[in-house]
């Protein structure tokens, strides 16, 4: 015990607090750094937030702890699901076929690309009997409303934004007219970027008969396991196994021009055939992991074979349940594989280190890169991170624009004569590792075409960036100081 007069002179002042505060925030930032470091990411990310976290005293754990990256196991659902992938594997034997067939003979470096997605995500190539591109929301929301009333098996859809209004409304009454008629309806959102969409506004469809579910949806589970970060961003249509959709295209008045003016610039894909079964594969398990539900599909049921068709398709499908990155990698083998062109159409543009590598040395090698961007993204942090690589890309030679009407929102890219891709993820570091992302790669001249008549007619109305740019002081400190946050953006 403590004597009387040892305690006399004992003030709350007197204890040596800055001492005790240094202390303890020393051992936060070893705790949070060895914890962040058996996280095996790369050495700049891992770099980016220690550094961050570490001048957030005590809190760091908790932001790390819900927005922090992780990775996240699905095996379980996978096995559920792998009887369905063997009907796909049949397509690779007759890859060659195929191609005569049709026209086409796959260059090697063509080849190589498509084992690449096929080893780090599963999908091999098929084919489809049609594609078409489709341009901002009227034709896009056109498509997918015709597919669906001609729907007479089973309608799923995956969107990572969803809103209750126009267009978001038309939609549910849609799909409760189909499920009144006994067709199966699926809808999954994602619960952070469909938050404003409550079970009250799908409430007829689900007394329809309908099945309504939100990915990661925002609960309090989540303090024990959080996955506030871990979104997907997927937007898939299926109509009987028969017609697929994906693109950039949310469900949301922002993305029709019908109702707004200012409306985001968009495009998406239609594709039937057999190339529908691998979106297919991707909302199953997304659907099967989300809902815990057992094994529901019979394979000839929601798999069904259709002939062959001319344009050879391979969906790629990534996320933080795959080590691969197989988007990353994709995008990275693409413009390094190029010869002639690559054209990319992004509205975040955030590159990696290796992202960065490739354009910059594509261009050197004299292969004609082209960047459009949004002239002002909805993020002014991403834009201006997006502009701080600027300088360094137009000195290797890279040409870059900035779209000066609505809202650009379009994820593509195309390059030489006979590749293509379209789908969800943006050319940033959360779409490559974070997000549920899924894009279809299309190993056709015509397609190729036609998205290079797209992406020239989007420079017509976009700005071409000036090589030496003449900024302020703060402009320039103010990209700089977004460009730390890249590998956390």
């Amino acid at each position: 015990m403590f004597s009387s007069a040892a305690l006399s002179g004992f003030t709350w002042s007197s204890l040596p607090w800055l001492k005790i505060m240094g202390i303890a925030w020393g051992i936060h930032i070893i705790i949070l750094s060895i914890w962040i470091i058996l996280q095996k990411r790369a050495p700049i990310s891992t770099l980016s937030w220690i550094v961050s976290l570490a001048f957030i005293p005590y809190l760091g754990f908790l932001v790390y702890h819900f927005i922090g990256p992780q990775k996240l196991k699905r095996q379980h659902y996978r096995r559920l699901l792998a009887k369905t992938a063997l009907q796909e594997h049949s397509y690779l034997l007759h890859l060659r076929e195929q191609a005569k067939m049709i026209g086409i003979t796959p260059s090697p470096s063509l080849m190589q690309l498509a084992r690449l997605i096929n080893n780090a995500s599963g999908f091999p190539i098929a084919t489809a009997t049609s594609l078409q591109l489709l341009v901002d929301g009227e034709a896009t929301y056109n498509a997918i409303f015709e597919a669906i009333r001609n729907a007479s098996h089973h309608i799923h859809l995956e969107y990572y934004i969803y809103e209750p209004d126009n267009i978001g409304t038309a939609l549910r009454d849609l799909l409760v007219e189909k499920a009144r008629e006994g067709v199966s309806v699926r809808l999954l959102v994602d619960g952070m970027g469909s938050s404003r969409l409550k079970k009250k506004f799908m409430a007829p469809l689900i007394a329809a008969g309908g099945e309504f579910a939100f990915f990661h949806n925002l609960h309090f589970s989540q303090l024990v396991k959080p996955l506030l970060n871990l979104r997907t961003h997927r937007k898939i249509v299926i109509c009987d196994g028969k017609t697929g959709f994906t693109g950039g295209l949310n469900i949301t008045d922002e993305e029709d021009e019908r109702t707004l003016d200012y409306a985001y610039h968009d495009t998406h894909i239609r594709l039937t055939g057999n190339a529908v079964h691998s979106l297919q594969l991707v909302f199953l398990e997304d659907w099967l992991y989300a809902t815990r539900q057992p094994e529901f599909f019979d394979t000839d049921t929601y798999f069904p074979t259709q002939p062959s068709g001319n344009y050879p398709v391979q969906i790629l499908a990534s996320g933080p349940d795959n080590e691969w990155e197989v988007i990353h990698r994709l995008n990275i083998g693409a413009i390094h594989a190029a010869k002639e062109r690559v054209w990319l159409t992004t509205p975040y543009f955030v590159p990696t280190e290796a992202t960065l590598f490739a354009l910059t040395s594509a261009a050197l090698r004299g292969v004609d890169v082209r960047l459009l961007v949004p002239r002002q993204g909805d993020s002014r942090l991403v834009t201006a991170a997006a502009r701080s690589y600027f300088d360094e890309l137009m000195r290797a030679g890279v040409k870059v624009w900035e779209y000066a009407g609505r809202m650009l929102h379009s994820k593509t890219m195309v390059a030489d004569g006979n590749f293509s891709m379209i789908g969800t993820a943006n050319f940033d570091a959360r779409s490559f590792r974070l997000n549920f992302e899924v894009c279809a790669a299309i190993y056709s001249p015509a397609m190729n075409r036609e998205m290079a008549n797209q992406f020239e007619l989007d420079l017509l109305v976009s700005e071409p960036v000036p090589k030496n740019r003449d900024l302020r002081f703060f402009a320039r400190f103010f990209e700089a100081w977004a460009r730390l946050f890249s590998p956390l953006l």
